[in-house]
């Protein structure tokens, strides 16, 4: 395996009908989520999420390019 870094991943979500597909996304990559954190930020209507990682930085960089693809979520 290629050496690995510890990162957080910054999520903001301001399209709720793109949850569903995010979460089957980490899901996908749960083996490098050390663990993970929702705020809701009912003032902005939007949702802030962190993901702590250790993974390979490719893998890094897939996980963020799949989520900013996504309707109204950026990483």
């Amino acid at each position: 395996m290629s050496e690995t870094r510890v990162a957080i991943l910054a999520v903001v979500v301001t399209e709720p009908d793109s949850v569903e597909e995010l979460n089957r996304i980490l899901h996908e990559y749960s083996n490098f989520i050390i663990g993970r954190m929702g705020i809701p930020y009912s003032a902005k209507k939007i949702n802030l999420i962190s993901v702590a990682m250790d993974a390979p930085l490719d893998v890094i960089n897939a996980l963020s390019g799949k989520i900013g693809r996504l309707k109204g979520v950026s990483s």
